[in-house]
């Protein structure tokens, strides 16, 4: 599997100035070491209780306002680290999911930094993070039943050729192409802002690289460091 290179839209420096991402892709090998999760997700857990990193409130104030830069409200609709922080504040812990779910929600809470997996074997062409114009499809479930619905016009969004794939730059993922263990062909964005240090940046995908190679020791995996571009 080739390193996925998502594309950027130029707008998004406007929005995020100095934005950057690292792009891990994963060709799978089987989980032979799952405890690897849970054991990573608990100590992530206590690090969060412990106030740690000392930068983390700076990020999550930082992605707060880029969200009401486009129109979202991030007290309804917070960046998915800030939500899993604060549900870790507040239980103490978070639920366990899936071994590779519960891995790179690990190190989005310890690393208070936005991670998302992705099934990249269902994706349709490349992945783009751009501005809505508000006709795309995005598959969700409402009311327990699966249904589409479209983004704001003005969002940022991450899609590919079918439809988005992810709402409100790093808030709810769809449905088509959420990662579970039993995914071949894996993709893991994270994504920072100028107030997380680049060093810390790196240490988190370093932090989930060797976590997936310690659970599935043969998988196959590359990275790549991308910034937005006006």
């Amino acid at each position: 599997m080739p390193p996925v290179a998502p594309c950027i839209d130029p707008r998004i420096a406007e929005i995020a100035p100095g934005f950057r991402l690292l792009s891990i892709t994963v060709e799978a090998g089987p989980i032979r070491h799952p405890e690897v999760a849970s054991a990573m997700l608990a100590q992530a857990c206590v690090a969060v209780t412990a106030g740690l990193p000392v930068w983390a409130e700076a990020h999550m104030a930082g992605w707060a306002e880029i969200f009401k830069l486009f129109g979202a409200k991030p007290q309804r609709t917070p960046c998915s680290a800030d939500a899993l922080r604060k549900r870790v504040l507040r239980d103490g812990s978070l639920p366990s999911i899936d071994p590779v779910v519960d891995l790179y929600n690990a190190v989005s809470i310890q690393y208070a930094v936005p991670v998302g997996g992705e099934n990249y074997g269902a994706y349709a062409g490349v992945p783009h993070l751009t501005i809505a114009d508000g006709s795309e499809r995005f598959d969700t479930f409402k009311d327990g039943a699966l249904t589409d619905e479209s983004p704001d016009q003005g969002e940022v969004i991450w899609r590919d050729e079918e439809g988005v794939t992810c709402r409100r730059w790093n808030w709810r993922q769809g449905v088509r192409t959420r990662l579970d263990a039993e995914a071949q062909q894996m993709w893991f964005i994270l994504e920072g802002l100028p107030s997380m240090p680049l060093e810390a940046l790196e240490a988190a995908g370093s932090a989930l690289i060797r976590g997936l190679q310690e659970m599935m020791p043969d998988a196959r995996i590359e990275q790549q460091l991308l910034e937005s571009q006006a």
